[in-house]
C-alpha cells in the first residue's frame, strides 16, 4: 500500500554468508527493509540501541552470547523490537526458552521464504502496534511530573500472574479465584487458568462444569491462535472472567507439559490483560514453567511453622533459579491476630517482607465457596475482599513499574 511504512529488520548470524543469504530472500518484499547485519550477540544489542528495529532475525548460536541470551537483553532495552529465533535444532526445549526470553516467533533453519516473510510481518504489526501505543501514552502525559497512573501505562501484552505454595492447603484457589474478580473488569480482560492438573477446584469453587479443558488446548498448542484459545474457555455464569479448566481425570495429567503451557500462554498474552494461574504446591514441570514465565508470583503463607518452613524453602530455591524476588508478593493468608504472630518477624527471617494479610474467616469463605460465587463479589466490604482489593492495587503497581522501568530502559522517558 501507497504510504505503508516498512518493516525494518536487523539480521543476527555469526556466519556471513547466512546474513547475505537472508537479505537477499527478503528482498523481493518491498515492505520489509533490512537496516544490516550483526555478526554476534553483543553487537546485536547495540546495533538494537542505535537503530530500533522493528523486527531481529537471530540465530539461536553464537560464539560471545547464544540468542536466547542476546533476546533477553533486546526484549529489556528495547521492548518494542520484535525477535524472531532461528535455530537448525527444532527442539520443544529451544522453544520454550526462547519464548520465555521474550522472543516473538521461532522458525527452524534454512527457513521457507513464506513462513519467514509472515513472520516478519506478524511481528511487524506487534512491534508498530507497541510503538504507536507509546507515543500515545507519551504525548498524552507530556510535561506530567511525578508517575504515570496506572491506567495510561500500555499494556499490550497481558500479564502473567502465578499463585503459588510450596505447601497444600494454604488457599490458593480461593485467593485465585477472588483476585481474577477484582482485576476484571471494563477494562481489563481477565483469564484464570487451573494449572493445579491432578486435583484442581477453580470449577468447582465457581460451580462449573466446563465442556474444554487444558487438555483439549495442550495436545494442539503448536496450531492454535488466541482467538481460538480464549473461544475454548469456559466463562462461568458468576464471574466475569473466563476459565481454563484443568483435566477432567487423574490419568490425563501427563498429556500436559510445560513446554505447552509455556506456548498457551504466549498466546494469550495478547487477548487477555491478566492470565492467573493457580498451582499445586508440586514443582512440577507445568508449575516450573509458570513460575518461569511469570510476571508476578503471589506467594502464599498461612501463620503456621510448616507452611513458613516451606517458604523459606521456596525463597532459597527462587535465589538458585534466577527467580527476582522483585516479582514476588508475599501473603500471609489466614492471618489471626490472636495467633501472635508479628508478619513482620516472619518477613525479617526470611529475608522476603510480607507484604499482605488477609485475615482469617472459614466460615464466610466456606459458605461463598458452596454458593460457587467468589466472597469479594458477594461483599466487597467484608475483610476478606478488602484484603483482595489491596493485593489487586500491589499487582498492578508492580506490573506498572515494570513497564515503566522497560520503557525507561527504551530511551521512552
Amino acid at each position: 500500500m501507497p504510504g505503508q511504512e516498512k518493516i525494518r529488520v536487523l539480521i543476527v548470524d555469526d556466519i556471513a554468508e547466512t546474513r547475505e543469504t537472508v537479505r537477499r530472500l527478503l528482498q523481493f518484499d518491498t515492505t520489509i527493509e533490512v537496516l544490516g547485519g550483526a555478526q554476534s550477540g553483543k553487537e546485536a544489542i547495540a546495533q538494537c540501541d542505535q537503530l530500533k528495529p522493528d523486527v531481529v532475525l537471530m540465530d539461536i548460536n553464537m560464539p560471545d552470547m547464544n540468542g536466547i541470551e542476546a533476546t533477553e537483553a533486546i526484549r529489556k532495552k528495547t521492548p518494542y523490537t520484535q525477535v524472531i529465533i532461528l535455530s537448525v535444532q527444532d527442539d520443544p526445549g529451544y522453544y520454550r526458552k526462547a519464548m520465555l526470553a521474550g522472543a516473538r516467533d521461532f522458525i527452524s533453519k534454512p527457513p521457507m521464504i513464506d513462513e519467514l516473510t509472515a513472520a516478519i510481518h506478524r511481528a511487524g504489526a506487534m512491534a508498530q502496534e507497541e510503538k504507536n501505543k507509546a507515543v500515545q501514552v507519551y504525548t498524552s502525559t507530556a510535561g506530567r511530573t511525578g508517575p504515570l497512573p496506572y491506567s495510561s501505562i500500555p499494556m499490550s501484552l497481558g500479564k502473567i500472574i502465578v499463585i503459588y505454595s510450596p505447601k497444600g492447603g494454604t488457599g490458593c484457589t480461593t485467593i485465585a479465584t477472588n483476585l481474577a474478580a477484582a482485576l476484571h473488569g471494563e477494562n481489563s480482560n481477565v483469564a484464570l487458568v487451573d494449572a493445579s492438573l491432578l486435583y484442581g477446584d477453580v470449577p468447582v469453587f465457581l460451580n462449573e462444569q466446563p465442556k474444554n479443558s487444558i487438555i483439549d488446548l495442550s495436545v494442539r498448542a503448536d496450531d492454535l491462535d488466541p482467538e481460538t484459545i480464549s473461544a475454548s474457555l469456559t466463562q462461568p455464569k458468576t464471574v466475569g472472567y473466563k476459565i481454563l479448566a484443568p483435566p477432567p481425570s487423574p490419568d490425563l495429567v501427563d498429556r500436559v507439559n510445560g513446554d505447552q503451557l509455556v506456548k498457551l500462554l504466549t498466546l494469550m498474552r495478547q487477548s487477555f490483560q491478566y492470565i492467573i494461574i493457580d498451582t499445586s504446591s508440586y514443582l512440577s514441570d507445568v508449575v516450573q514453567s509458570a513460575l518461569s514465565t511469570s510476571d508476578v508470583i503471589i506467594l502464599i503463607t498461612t501463620p503456621d511453622i510448616a507452611s513458613i518452613k516451606n517458604c523459606s524453602q521456596f525463597l532459597n530455591l527462587a535465589d538458585m533459579s534466577g527467580i527476582e524476588r522483585e516479582r514476588i508478593v508475599f501473603v500471609l493468608n489466614r492471618f489471626d491476630r490472636n495467633l501472635h504472630i508479628d508478619p513482620a518477624k516472619v518477613g525479617n527471617r526470611l529475608n522476603q517482607a510480607i507484604n499482605l494479610t488477609i485475615p482469617m474467616d472459614e466460615a464466610y469463605i466456606m459458605r461463598s465457596i458452596n454458593k460457587g460465587v467468589p466472597i469479594y463479589l458477594e461483599n466487597r466490604t467484608h475483610p476478606v475482599s478488602m484484603s483482595i482489593q489491596k493485593l489487586a492495587s500491589l499487582v498492578k503497581e508492580k506490573v506498572t513499574k515494570q513497564d515503566e522501568n522497560a520503557y525507561a530502559q527504551a530511551g521512552l522517558k
